[in-house]
């Protein structure tokens, strides 16, 4: 990756993502897009309550509070050994990053570590950012204090055209790695993919991987999975976003949003 976007925006997720950019940034020699979107609360904009007579004094305060981090996170980016821009953007968030996303070669954001209750609290935006995006999204947890991407890292591989993409996306930042696990959950009554396509297609780029089949013995997919980020204790993790409709997902759960909601690792999604 040369070129990956940096979501800016005051919360308890901003020194993480920081962090994360300059670790990437110098691993791989990219160029950090810091893009901050200022966007108008929603009760405001829908006029809930005479919301729209409160818009001036509210979007001042909300630039001031922009502002402020633009001037603390240049002073920061000044002293890291990384090459850097800004853009300032208005309007939605998730479209805001998604246009300023069009020449790079991934976004990073926060991984929250629970539902959004305060205004610090980071936004939720890797679903939304994997679905509608054509980059990967590379959500780093709340709590991170790096971005080890040389370090060990875990695919996540089903065979499905998801799980193809992110693996494809993913192979600049897989031959920084320092050991790659391909983990696929061999599923009860499923007629097996063949899982040797990911290795086979990862030795063509020069990246040796250790495939491992793990046994799902009555659990769900996700919990396979954890099963194995915990035994494994990658630094990293590949896979694929919403494989199935994110409607179906919301209603019926899925291995995404339990992903989303309960790993602790950087996730490098892809839909």
């Amino acid at each position: 990756m040369k070129s990956v976007l940096l979501h800016i925006h005051e919360d308890l997720g901003a020194e993480s993502r920081l962090q994360a950019a300059c670790d990437l940034a110098r691993a791989s020699n990219a160029h950090i897009h810091c893009v901050q979107v200022t966007a108008m609360p929603d009760f405001v904009a829908a006029d809930m309550y005479g919301g729209a007579s409160m818009a001036p004094a509210m979007m001042a305060e909300l630039y001031d509070i922009d502002e402020k981090a633009r001037m603390r996170v240049e002073d920061r980016l000044r002293r890291e050994d990384v090459s850097w821009d800004w853009r300032h953007v208005e309007g939605d968030v998730v479209h805001g990053l998604l246009s300023a996303a069009t020449l790079t070669d991934g976004i990073i954001v926060t991984l929250p570590s629970g539902p959004r209750r305060e205004y610090a609290d980071p936004l939720h935006l890797a679903a939304d950012l994997a679905l509608a995006g054509r980059v990967p999204v590379i959500a780093v947890p709340q709590e991170a204090k790096s971005f080890p991407v040389t370090g060990r890292a875990l695919i996540a591989w089903d065979g499905s055209q998801e799980a193809s993409t992110a693996l494809r996306l993913s192979v600049p930042l897989l031959k920084l790695a320092e050991e790659v696990h391909v983990v696929t959950v061999e599923e009860a009554g499923k007629y097996p993919f063949p899982a040797t396509d990911a290795p086979e297609y990862l030795a063509r780029h020069g990246i040796k991987c250790q495939l491992h089949t793990w046994p799902q013995d009555g659990r769900t997919i996700e919990a396979s999975l954890k099963a194995a980020i915990g035994v494994l204790k990658p630094e990293w993790m590949v896979m694929g976003a919403f494989g199935h409709s994110r409607l179906r997902e919301m209603v019926f759960g899925g291995v995404t949003r339990a992903m989303l909601r309960e790993v602790h690792v950087p996730l490098l999604l892809a839909h």
